[in-house]
């Protein structure tokens, strides 16, 4: 095959002589239109000689990790799809197609075809014709003119269809002196043009801004589209196919087989039917030329020619539908970008950068654990149940920055208005918030929301190993942003359990709700709230968590939602409230984007986000510590422990037995799952999964595989020591409970924190199930048994009856209870009086004990 890149680069000068011809050539032309004389060389030398040849619009494309470590593209967002190429990445038959079919002469002319032109432009005066005769240098021109027009053009429009339609007609006005004057500009910028580019810069230019049909723009997406290829392995067939396009694309395009029009008969034509008959005549021609210009030899062009037009189409699928299984961390990312103004000032600039600015966005998206958490959800949670409407997702951040690791769902992705919720479609992110795509309110996080309250309480001073009387009963009074507030409900434990007077650890280790009420008495619920505040966690809906929010059908005393979570919050800012306990305390924003590469290939500032210090390092330890008794033994969240030697924290939390939630973190990642029943209208125990399992209990294998699959990624370390303050024994007065019943006595008790048992009756005069005896007494530590020993009813004490007569002393001491008074020989005489007694006076025994009496 021969070429004709080896051609001449142009003459010197050449393209300031074809300026003085092309004004002289175009005077007769605009006398026709009433300009004549000195008026028709004005015109020409008054038009601007500079085009801004700014970048056309490209794609922009979103990449994650992937396995290997290295990015892979997820999405890319376009109006127009084009991939940029160097000249050397098209092949040379390319060239000579577009050559040959579209401008022969290009290495040799100044840029303007002088006699073509004049030609034409006659013709348009005369309204003939709307043939341009262009050069490609003039082909160049209108491209780029129309590509600054279409960039114009808001995309978020109602009427931006017809809008880049005019963009088109306004490069391609044709009658009168409009046309003539536009046909001169365009002559005008492409004599520039042909000065200031070298005729390689101006092919490849070419090349890469012409329109393939419909939003196929470039030579690489031509030659992905059409023939599954790329522009450097294009064959003489292909080459030829795709030249043959620039002169009608959407006429000539083959990726209809229905055919890319209709004649007045209704009849298709140019498809699958047809053989793409208008473009392989078109190809054919191109061939032809090719052989004319000894660009190809006779064998080669019979052997073309006689070849059908055969497609190889690949899907030019665009935005996050085209990211499968990723969809929905696509519709987070895409949602960052339309509204951080690192992107733009505005969202008409932030919706055109993304589909318009060739952008590279590498997220913080890891193929390594994404896989497994996409995987693990779609084994676990169905896509769609009937009788319920079943969602469920896994979320993992990178505790020390915040970055999203992974975000897996068990719907279908489907941003179309069809989308059917019923059937497990949607575009609904789960995991986030509203703003970036998540649902209406969030999920209610049931007792994943008892860390801030265990916070709360580490904050004020108090002790993980504090003993507090948790048995069920009705709470009251609380205090409300400093007011104290009554409530009359009572809420049950996990089980129906009667609940206990523990530590505050157990409490956590086993999500004791009657535990965490009466944690919550000592503290302010606003202060609570404003703990979860500072972690970054607000309601689905963007509302302060701190203030009513979308909270319904709770009445404004109601502790509950404050302590035990009846909060509607998205999975994302749980795992981020979590992260901050397993980062010493640094809370880290939400953070999905790394890197951005400009179109001009320099890097872009990334949206801004933030890691503060919410919590002091020895809150953050104690409550690691309290935390790791949920996932280990009889914790509640013992299930969904990796068990992989990483030591992980973490948390329950089941809502009105709609919502489930389960939040775990090593010190390095932290994962937030939720399955639940989208609109809450079914009881999830009601139903199983494939396997078998109860939905309530999907959780626990989702939130193991997917911190199993992050702990071989990430790593983790021991949790840091709890301060020594925090884990302290709490001495308490120990209430002198003497004297009361058993009843009574183990009440008073269990209020002030101390736990009971009660001992062997004793010897007492105190009555039948009367404490007589208690040990310890005075101060023990918070929560201590404290020993109650009930009396037998046979016990009494010797009174004093020194100084009586012996009549008054028998009376005495019958009336005290004892049966045997033993007087001696000295009490007989009547006068004497008792001097002493045995045992003495005071002592305790039992009634059956002989007295003996001695007087004076």
């Amino acid at each position: 095959m021969k070429g004709v890149l080896g051609g001449l680069l142009g003459l010197v000068g050449l393209s300031a002589v074809a300026g003085l011809l092309v004004t002289a050539s175009v005077t007769p032309v605009l006398a026709m239109t009433g300009i004549a004389g000195s008026q028709a060389f004005g015109i020409f030398e008054d038009l601007p000689e500079n085009l801004q040849i700014g970048a056309p619009m490209q794609q922009s494309t979103i990449y994650a990790t992937g396995h290997d470590g290295n990015p892979v593209a997820l999405a890319s967002f376009y109006e127009q799809k084009r991939i940029p190429v160097t000249y050397e990445q098209i092949a040379t038959v390319m060239y000579d197609a577009i050559l040959a079919s579209e401008d022969k002469n290009f290495y040799t002319h100044g840029g303007v075809n002088l006699g073509a032109t004049l030609k034409a432009a006659l013709g348009n005066v005369a309204g003939t014709t709307d043939r341009g005769a262009s050069t490609i240098t003039q082909q160049y021109v209108k491209n780029v003119q129309v590509q600054e027009c279409e960039q114009e053009v808001d995309t978020a429009a109602d009427d931006y269809s017809e809008q880049i339609e005019q963009c088109f007609l306004d490069a391609a006005v044709a009658e009168g002196s409009a046309g003539v004057q536009r046909k001169l500009q365009e002559m005008r910028y492409a004599l520039k043009i042909e000065k200031e580019y070298s005729k390689n810069d101006i092919l490849l230019g070419y090349l890469n801004i012409a329109n393939f049909g419909g939003t196929i723009y470039g030579i690489e997406a031509a030659a992905s589209r059409y023939f599954s290829t790329s522009a450097a392995n294009l064959t003489l067939v292909q080459a030829a196919t795709i030249a043959g396009m620039v002169q009608e694309p959407n006429r000539l395009r083959i990726d209809r087989p229905e055919g890319t029009y209709t004649d007045n008969a209704g009849v298709a034509h140019n498809g699958e039917a047809d053989g793409y008959k208008e473009t392989k005549d078109r190809r054919d021609y191109v061939i032809g030329q090719m052989l004319i210009n000894d660009m190809i030899t006779q064998a080669e062009h019979d052997e073309a020619v006689a070849a059908p037009v055969t497609p190889a189409l690949s899907e030019s699928k665009q935005g996050c539908a085209a990211a499968g299984d990723n969809a929905y961390f696509c519709q987070y990312v895409k949602a960052v970008i339309e509204d951080d103004e690192a992107f733009g000032d505005t969202p008409e600039e932030r919706r055109s950068n993304l589909r318009r600015g060739g952008m590279q966005i590498f997220t913080s998206l890891d193929l390594r654990v994404q896989q497994t958490a996409i995987d693990a959800v779609k084994a676990r949670v169905p896509q769609s149940m009937p009788g319920i409407l079943v969602g469920g997702t896994g979320v993992s951040v990178e505790a020390t920055t915040g970055r999203v690791l992974a975000m897996a769902q068990n719907t279908a992705f489907n941003e179309s208005t069809e989308a059917n919720l019923a059937a497990g479609e949607t575009s609904q992110v789960f995991a986030a918030d509203r703003a970036h795509g998540g649902s209406t309110y969030g999920f209610e996080t049931g007792s994943t929301y008892k860390l801030f309250t265990l916070l709360r309480w580490l904050e004020t001073g108090h002790s993980v190993n504090q003993v507090l009387d948790g048995r069920l009963k009705t709470f009251s009074p609380f205090t409300r942003c400093g007011d104290k507030v009554t409530n009359a409900a009572k809420i049950n434990n996990f089980g129906n359990s009667g609940g206990s007077v523990s530590s505050v650890r157990q409490f956590t280790a086993q999500s004791l709700n009657t535990g965490f009420l009466a944690m919550a008495q000592q503290l302010d619920l606003c202060e609570i709230n404003e703990v979860a505040k500072k972690l970054g966690v607000h309601y689905g809906n963007g509302d302060d968590i701190t203030v009513g929010g979308t909270e319904v059908n709770l009445a404004p005393n109601d502790p509950f939602s404050s302590v035990l979570g009846s909060k509607s919050v998205a999975p994302l800012q749980m795992a981020g409230a979590y992260a901050t306990v397993a980062n010493n305390g640094i809370y880290c924003e939400p953070r999905v984007i790394d890197k951005v590469i400009g179109i001009d290939g320099q890097e872009v500032a990334p949206p801004e986000t933030t890691c503060t210090q919410q919590l002091t390092p020895e809150v953050a330890a104690t409550a690691a510590f309290a935390l790791r008794g949920v996932m280990e033994g009889n914790g509640t969240g013992a299930r969904a422990n990796p068990d992989d030697g990483i030591p992980v924290i973490g948390k329950t939390g089941t809502a009105e037995k709609e919502h489930t939630m389960l939040v775990q973190s090593s010190t390095k990642v932290t994962t937030a799952v939720w399955v639940g029943n989208i609109d809450g209208r079914a009881p999830l125990k009601d139903f199983r999964n494939g396997d078998g399992t109860r939905l309530n209990d999907i959780r626990y294998g989702l939130a193991r595989e997917i911190q199993r699959a992050a702990n071989a990624v990430y790593g983790g370390d021991a949790f840091p020591k709890p301060d020594d303050k925090l884990i302290r024994q709490v001495m308490a007065e120990v209430p002198n409970v003497v004297g009361k019943s058993i009843e009574e006595a183990t009440s008073i008790l269990e209020t002030a924190g101390f736990t009971v048992a009660v001992g062997s009756a004793v010897d007492s005069d105190q009555p039948v199930n009367v404490v007589a005896a208690q040990d310890p007494s005075g101060q023990a530590a918070s929560g201590t048994t404290i020993t109650i020993s009930p009396s037998n009813g046979l016990g009494a004490t010797v009174p004093d009856v020194a100084g009586q007569t012996k009549a008054q002393a028998q009376a005495a001491l019958f009336g005290a209870g004892f049966t045997t008074v033993d007087f001696t020989g000295s009490c007989n005489p009547p006068e004497a009086t008792v001097k002493s007694t045995s045992p003495a006076a005071g002592t305790a025994t039992t009634k059956s004990t002989s007295i003996k009496v001695q007087c004076e």
